[in-house]
């Protein structure tokens, strides 16, 4: 059996969209969540990787668990911050979000797996996503010129954001 997540990453998002645009019944969407993730991806559905999902997805900014753990605790949940840490790190492991090292001591989390950089604010230090479409044939060119094989890459832009220039 073919594991779907690992062609497409984005089947967990793809029904959280869903249940959002047509208005899918809870009992249905979390019924579809469980086969998804149990069975395409080997990981037991909960409702606390639930609420971590949403909150990541709901935080677009690159968020860190620190900052999710504020969040969660802001909306009065009693995920622990250990918890929180063992399931970002599940979800990353399975390809269902991104984790990013080396932007900061503390690792970022991004929903967004489709492939594309990063840009960090020296000002403010947010986090903003580019566009692989800026350079589309990157990993390519890198290959055939290095006859390395690339099998993940993480590209970071330093500057300053165009809020910060104001």
């Amino acid at each position: 059996k073919q594991n779907i997540l690992k062609n497409c990453p984005y089947i967990y998002l793809i029904l959280l969209y869903l249940n959002i645009s047509i208005g899918l019944t809870n009992q249905r969407f979390y019924y579809k969540m469980r086969i998804v993730i149990k069975f395409e991806v080997n990981m037991n559905y909960s409702k606390q990787r639930e609420t971590i999902l949403n909150t990541l997805k709901e935080n677009v900014v690159h968020p860190t668990a620190e900052y999710l753990y504020d969040v969660l605790k802001e909306e009065n949940s009693s995920i622990s911050l250990a918890t929180l840490y063992r399931n970002l790190n599940q979800l990353a492991e399975h390809g269902i979000i991104k984790k990013i090292d080396g932007l900061e001591s503390s690792s970022h989390y991004d929903h967004n797996t489709h492939e594309h950089y990063h840009f960090i604010c020296d000002e403010c230090k947010k986090v903003y996503d580019i566009s692989a479409d800026v350079a589309p044939d990157l990993v390519k060119k890198a290959q055939e010129e290095t006859g390395f094989t690339i099998n993940g890459y993480d590209i970071v832009f330093h500057g300053i954001c165009k809020n910060c220039k104001k």
